[in-house]
């Protein structure tokens, strides 16, 4: 039965009784017995009936509460465990990341576009005037004033050297010291300041078919880019110490009059031209990220934006082998020097001594 449904017939209040007022005033008059109060009046509510009604509110409200909770302590421990599978953690997801020298942002570090971005602007193109003609390189600006590394065959036996940055802006440049047995060189540009620099790394964390990023000037064209990896460590490779070659053009890359590039031996062999009478060899990093003449002196670098090695040598085949007038590009077999060689002989070029 309803309720709420009026129980008296109709015209059955009574006169001096307010129909909607109760007829029991205490609970005594709802205790269970029978029920005598006056005509008209209406029954009582069960006495469970409130409560129950509010219990049974609370019951799905709080176990949807519960489930809720327990699904954001099972949601944020699956994401925890995936960020811990992917590498990330609190520190990973900041602004980004400081490298000494060079920054690669966080969100581009580890890509060679972030890297490049970071440390095209210290490197440079070197131009190099003799009385053999004209040679291209590629260097390293290490301080802010100026001091590039690059190799000693780039600038062995120029009478002027040019730097071009990557902004365009170009700089008359003076040799601070060179050290041939490690195909190393110092040079320092004229009234230069706040120079973009890069960070050295260390080679001896290198492994082998860890990504990389080669930047230099091949052919003359500045700041170019390319990739790959570290495909082998500690290779023997030997170079002509200075200008010597047999062809009479030395090492310098893109050297105007002909003549065989970025000649040095390997394994008892010969490649790009006769290395000459004074040689050096050196334990190198090598790499399938391509080079070509005028890569030497620039920079191998890891995926931190560090440089790990100056580009040195490369083999390409003999245009006879190739079957056309020129040299052949790139074919995968480039060589780096270790940037720990650099740095233990940084004051040895500075000081103006050489091996």
């Amino acid at each position: 039965m309803d309720m709420t449904e009026n129980l008296r017939p109709s015209g059955a209040h009574s006169t001096d009784q307010d129909p909607t007022s109760y007829p029991y005033s205490s609970p005594s008059a709802y205790d269970g017995t029978a029920y005598n109060s006056a005509a008209g009046g209406y029954p009582p509510p069960p006495a469970y009936a409130p409560t129950t009604g509010r219990r049974k509110a609370k019951r799905p409200v709080a176990l949807l509460a519960a489930v809720a909770i327990a699904a954001g302590v099972i949601g944020g421990g699956t994401a925890n465990l995936v960020g811990r599978l992917n590498g990330q953690d609190a520190a990973a997801t900041g602004s980004g990341g400081a490298v000494n020298g060079t920054t690669v942002s966080q969100s581009s570090k580890g890509t060679v576009a972030g890297v490049a971005e970071a440390v095209s602007p210290a490197i440079v193109e070197i131009g190099a005037a003799s009385s053999a003609g004209k040679s291209t390189g590629s260097g390293v600006v290490i301080t802010e004033d100026g001091e590039i590394v690059t190799n000693n065959h780039v600038i062995s036996g120029a009478q002027q050297i040019q730097v071009t940055l990557s902004t365009g802006k170009t700089y008359t440049a003076d040799v601070v010291g060179t050290d041939p047995d490690k195909d190393l060189a110092l040079i320092k540009l004229q009234g230069a300041s706040g120079l973009k620099t890069a960070s050295l790394g260390d080679s001896s964390k290198v492994k082998v078919g860890e990504e990389v990023v080669a930047i230099g000037s091949p052919e003359g064209l500045t700041g170019t880019v390319t990739s790959g990896i570290v495909s082998a460590l500690d290779r023997d490779v030997t170079v002509a110490k200075d200008d010597s070659g047999s062809s009479g053009q030395g090492q310098g890359q893109g050297r105007q009059g002909g003549g065989q590039e970025w000649p040095f031996e390997f394994g008892g062999q010969q490649f790009n031209g006769d290395t000459g009478e004074e040689t050096t060899t050196y334990k190198a990093l090598q790499t399938d990220a391509s080079l070509n003449p005028g890569n030497s002196g620039g920079a191998l670098i890891n995926m931190d934006g560090e440089i790990i090695g100056i580009n040195s040598a490369m083999y390409a085949p003999s245009s006879s082998a190739a079957g056309s007038g020129s040299s052949a590009g790139s074919v995968g077999l480039g060589f780096a020097i270790p940037v720990n060689t650099l740095k233990a002989d940084l004051d040895t070029l500075r000081a103006g001594n050489g091996s």
